[in-house]
């Protein structure tokens, strides 16, 4: 009959044996990744289509940022256009319209983040409060299906509903006794418009993420709450959104990081010089100067500049998350 100390001395000694041929043999770091492909190639294998996608379409492409530095031409090309150094930024910056176009762009995203953001959130506790099955399920596919409609289909809808002739808006204006407003042509109009379209589209996509959050929530808490005698609102804010705090920190985060990057799309179809003051945003910028000037240079210095203020933001909002939440990206 064995003794216990030497069955536990026997389990040890198999652990470390075990540990042991999982280490990378001894030697330089060449030996150490070819030993790691050979032993976990079918991983390495599911993800080179991943990697060989952001090669090719994210990284390849960043040779060409070198362009925001030069006085490109295109018939020279990028290695043989003479360098300039930051000109294209001292001209962007004293660009009354490129500077506009930023004012714009941090404007609409404040507004997208202040009304936009806390939809889909208010949508999924919304869902989550529903008792009828059939009722939720009904409700949740009417409003997720916008998402996955065409922005030049959304940008229709819209076009139409707030027509001055024929649209519902201005139809029900009418019935009581006033006159049409063609609100697309009107600047002060386009925000609005544009921040109610985008919560229409996305919020019910979006709260799919929150909804899974909140069925990770121990039902125990709720069952404890019920007990203490909490009805459905107090169980809601006591239990619910806490418990789903860190992914609306992660989730805004995310947010904060495509600040720069408006719907670019929607805006595009949307918009028209009436309305530049208001719905001109960076991206518009880029496009006009890029595709309609040639001015691919002064362009691609623009998008520079959109990513690092991208990057700062994300990185900024990441670390006061991580300090004052504990709940980060990294």
């Amino acid at each position: 009959m064995s003794h216990p100390e030497h069955v536990s001395t026997s389990t040890e000694e198999m652990v470390i044996e075990a540990q042991e041929a999982q280490k990378p043999p001894r030697g330089d770091k060449l030996s150490s990744v070819l030993h790691r492909l050979r032993r976990d190639w079918q991983i390495y294998l599911m993800l080179a289509p991943i990697i060989i996608w952001f090669l090719v379409f994210l990284y390849k492409p960043m040779y060409g940022l070198q362009i925001a530095f030069k006085d490109y031409s295109i018939f020279r090309g990028v290695a043989d256009s003479s360098w300039i150094g930051l000109e294209h930024f001292q001209n962007l910056f004293s660009n009354d319209t490129f500077v506009r176009a930023v004012w714009n762009t941090i404007k609409i995203s404040a507004l997208n983040l202040l009304f936009g953001f806390p939809a889909p959130i208010i949508l999924a506790l919304m869902f989550n409060e529903l008792l009828n099955a059939s009722f939720k399920r009904i409700s949740q596919t009417i409003v997720y299906l916008p998402h996955f409609i065409s922005s030049v289909i959304i940008a229709g809808i819209v076009i139409t509903a707030f027509s001055p002739s024929a649209g519902i808006i201005n139809t029900i204006l009418g019935w009581f006794g006033m006159e049409p407003v063609y609100f697309l042509t009107k600047s002060e109009w386009f925000r609005p418009i544009f921040i109610g379209t985008g919560i229409w589209q996305e919020a019910g996509f979006g709260s799919i993420v929150f909804l899974a959050a909140i069925a990770g929530v121990n039902p125990s808490l709720y069952e404890s709450a019920v007990v203490d005698g909490a009805n459905r609102w107090q169980m809601m804010w006591k239990i619910t959104i806490p418990s789903i705090l860190p992914t609306i920190m992660i989730m805004l985060i995310i947010r904060i990081g495509n600040i720069m990057e408006v719907s670019f799309e929607l805006i595009i179809l949307l918009y028209q010089p009436a309305t530049y003051s208001t719905a001109d945003v960076v991206n518009t910028f880029i496009c006009r100067q890029g595709l309609q000037s040639g001015q691919y240079d002064m362009a691609a210095a623009a998008g520079l500049f959109n990513a690092l203020v991208a990057f700062v933001l994300v990185m900024t909002a990441n670390t006061l998350s991580r300090r004052f939440s504990r709940t980060s990206l990294w």
